[in-house]
């Protein structure tokens, strides 16, 4: 891969307010404000950073971890005074580029940016290449609920007329996955096996896909990132029945938590965040966490963020840490017990 031009301060300024959907469909984006003439050979955590830092992206250019991660280094260039390069390296479900950044030095100049992925790959693949032990949480960035949404013809408007009708015809309703193993999948698995229910699963190579053909009514239901059908909602062409978090989505603030009408306690949060090689000083995960918290709470990034659906996380490190090993433990025992492969 040739390595892209570097873009002025003066332009990253420009472009820093943008919302996330103007983000560049680009491989690699190098973001730069003004550089120091040379940089030292090894950094001390003090004078972090010092030199420029690679966020790994391990998804296509123009999705909405990657989107999120140039906003993130747009704002981060700025603020640091340094160049900051994101590159989306591709493959194997983000395991290849998770596994990068596990192996590379653990000195801050190289982080992930990763979604829940990150801790479902690990169940669902033999050999990712990582553990969760070789990889170090810097910070939840963004968050997002799921959303079981049906076609407008099936003719239910709550949740628990899906379950009744798919209790009425066991295997018959046709459920759209954004992908097999994906978070989606693990939420619906997860209603499945509290209520008994039998559905008819049907992979997709993405998000997109899965709710064209609900719209379009070849599928009942698709379950998905609120924020990737929040239009859809709004316009009338998919109908809500639930979202999976403890809380409602400010975004659609009348579609109740399935733990309101069916299972108590039921929490399932999408999320995307950073994190660094394993033995990254702290002094260093530490400052990425506060400088990453700031720049999501400027007021631009904020309300680019939450107008699209998504939600600001932010925590310690150690609660990013502590979450990761709970999801690990909570989906990968839905994962085994329900013999969910990759497809």
């Amino acid at each position: 891969m040739s390595r892209p031009r570097p873009i002025k301060a003066v332009s990253v300024r420009r472009r820093a307010c943008l919302a996330l959907g103007a983000a560049a469909m680009v491989p690699a984006l190098v973001l730069t404000a003004a550089l120091p003439a040379a940089y030292a050979a090894e950094s001390t955590p003090a004078a972090y950073p010092d030199k420029p830092v690679r966020f790994i992206v391990p998804v296509s250019a123009g999705g909405s971890t990657d989107k999120i991660a140039r906003v993130i280094a747009e704002k981060l260039a700025i603020q640091w005074g340094q160049t900051v390069l994101v590159e989306n390296i591709t493959g194997a479900g983000g395991t290849i580029g998770a596994a990068r950044v596990a192996r590379s030095k653990p000195d801050g100049y190289t982080l992930l940016l990763h979604s829940d992925a990150v801790v479902l790959n690990l169940a669902m693949y033999s050999k990712p290449g990582y553990t969760l032990d070789d990889l170090s949480g810097v910070i939840r960035a963004i968050v997002n609920p799921q959303v079981l949404v049906v076609k407008p013809s099936l003719g239910i408007k709550t949740f628990q007329e899906y379950v009744a009708l798919a209790k009425q015809k066991p295997g018959e309703v046709s459920v759209a996955l954004p992908t097999s193993g994906g978070i989606a999948h693990i939420a619906h698995e997860m209603v499945r096996q509290r209520l008994g229910i039998q559905v008819n699963y049907i992979p997709y190579a993405g998000g997109a896909p899965a709710a064209t053909d609900v719209m379009g009514g070849h599928v009942d239901a698709t379950i998905i990132t609120a924020a990737a059908v929040t239009e859809y909602i709004k316009a009338g062409r998919l109908i809500p029945l639930a979202v999976t978090t403890s809380y409602r989505s400010p975004a659609m603030p009348d579609v109740p938590t399935i733990a309101e009408v069916a299972v108590p306690g039921f929490d399932v949060e999408s999320w995307q965040g950073i994190l660094a090689p394993a033995g990254t000083p702290r002094q260093i995960v530490e400052k990425i966490n506060r400088d990453v918290a700031a720049v999501l709470a400027q007021p631009d990034v904020r309300k680019s963020v939450e107008s699209q659906g998504y939600g600001i996380s932010g925590g310690t490190p150690q609660q990013f840490d502590a979450a990761l090993r709970d999801d690990y433990a909570r989906y990968s025992k839905v994962i085994k017990s329900s013999g969910i492969t990759l497809q």
